[in-house]
């Protein structure tokens, strides 16, 4: 392995031993209904709406059965909440038609859905299925640059940085280690290059 990343790697153990995914979930199609929740949301903030909505809804049949006024009504908290409801009730009912009301498993498949990007893909790939894949959000990007992993200018091009850099069998639990160390140690604003345990050191 490079030995810049080697070092970002065992730093990141060191601070984020055991990442687990923030979003609260129970199986493939509520992962794929909070992550496409997540867009321009805190985690937080999704898992609150996600407790109401998964308590109505945990399959594509359960979900376009809720009006989509009521749809609305409930992820209004997560902003862009008519395109999100659109969104989920598209969803849900090409799963149905094209899927046998299952979450496909490949990125094409995947990334047909509505609302359904490269990101979003990735991330149900890997945390719902095992299946190799290294998603890059915004603090990804962010670090992935400081920490002169890359010096590509599009998502695409920092993760094919990012998988020729790390073992594949390390992908899902690095690309956790990076956006939860990202936003303790590493944020956007105020950021202090000495306060940072990785920026402090490379």
């Amino acid at each position: 392995m490079n030995p810049k990343a080697q070092q970002v790697q065992e730093i990141l153990n060191k601070y984020v031993p055991e990442p687990v995914i923030p979003l609260i979930h129970t199986n493939p199609f509520t992962l794929l209904i909070a992550v496409v929740l997540s867009a321009q949301c805190t985690d937080e903030r999704v898992n609150q709406v996600t407790e109401t909505l998964f308590s109505l809804a945990t399959t594509p049949q359960q979900l376009l059965a809720i009006s989509l006024e009521k749809l609305e009504d409930i992820i209004r908290p997560c902003g862009l909440f008519r395109t999100k409801a659109r969104a989920l009730h598209e969803i849900s009912s090409t799963l149905i038609k094209q899927f046998n009301s299952r979450v496909p498993q490949t990125f094409t498949a995947l990334e047909s859905l509505q609302g359904v990007g490269h990101k979003t893909a990735s991330v149900v790939l890997s945390h719902a299925f095992g299946i190799e894949a290294f998603p890059v959000d915004t603090h990804i990007f962010r670090v992935a640059h400081r920490w002169n992993l890359s010096t590509k200018k599009t998502v695409k091009g920092v993760e094919e940085d990012l998988k020729r850099l790390f073992p594949s069998q390390h992908w899902l639990k690095l690309h956790l280690q990076m956006i939860l160390f990202a936003r303790q140690y590493c944020r956007a604003k105020a950021h202090r290059i000495e306060s940072c345990p990785i920026c402090s050191t490379l």
